[in-house]
C-alpha cells in the first residue's frame, strides 16, 4: 500500500450535487426546472390534490352522508362482561379504573353498561351511562348504579 492507492472507505463520503450554481456546475442556467411554465419559477407550491387542470377527484365523486360533531361515543359493557369479571377478580365494586386495568377500556373512554346478559353478584358499578334494562338489573341484585 503506497500514498498514490488510498481512497475513502466505501460510502463514507458523499457530495450532493449542487444546484444552480453557475454553468460550470453542469447543473447551471434552469437549474434542472425546464424553460417556461409555473414550475420553473420560484415560490411555486402544487394544490393538494391537483391533477393538471383535470377536475380533481374530490370535485368528481358524489358527496353523501353527515357527520354529527356533537355525537358522544360510548364504550359498551354488557352485565355478562361485569359478571365475568367478578368471577375473575371476586371484585364488589366496578369502575373505570378497573375497567381499564382489566383492558376492558380505555382511561379517556366513555363506558355505558348496556343490560345483555345475567348479573349473579350483588355490584356497586360506576359508569358514564346505564340502560335501563342495566340498572334495573343491577338494583335488582342490590347494587348501585353510580353515574358519573
Amino acid at each position: 500500500m503506497e500514498l498514490h492507492n488510498l481512497t475513502p472507505a466505501a460510502g463514507s463520503t458523499h457530495k450532493e450535487k449542487r444546484i444552480g450554481r453557475g454553468e460550470g456546475s453542469g447543473r447551471g442556467g434552469t437549474s434542472t426546472r425546464g424553460l417556461n411554465g409555473a414550475k420553473s419559477r420560484s415560490g411555486y407550491s402544487r394544490k393538494l390534490g391537483f391533477e393538471g387542470g383535470q377536475m380533481p377527484l374530490q370535485r368528481r365523486l358524489p358527496k353523501f352522508g353527515f357527520k354529527n360533531v356533537n355525537r358522544v361515543e360510548y364504550k359498551a359493557i354488557n352485565l355478562y362482561t361485569l359478571q365475568a369479571l367478578v368471577e375473575r377478580t371476586g371484585a364488589s365494586a366496578v369502575d373505570l379504573a378497573t375497567l381499564v386495568n382489566f383492558g376492558l377500556a380505555s382511561k379517556n373512554d366513555l363506558i355505558k353498561i348496556l343490560g345483555q346478559g345475567e348479573l349473579k353478584a350483588t355490584l356497586e358499578v360506576t359508569a358514564h351511562a346505564f340502560s335501563k334494562s342495566a340498572a334495573a338489573a343491577i338494583e335488582a341484585k342490590e347494587g348501585k348504579a353510580i353515574k358519573l
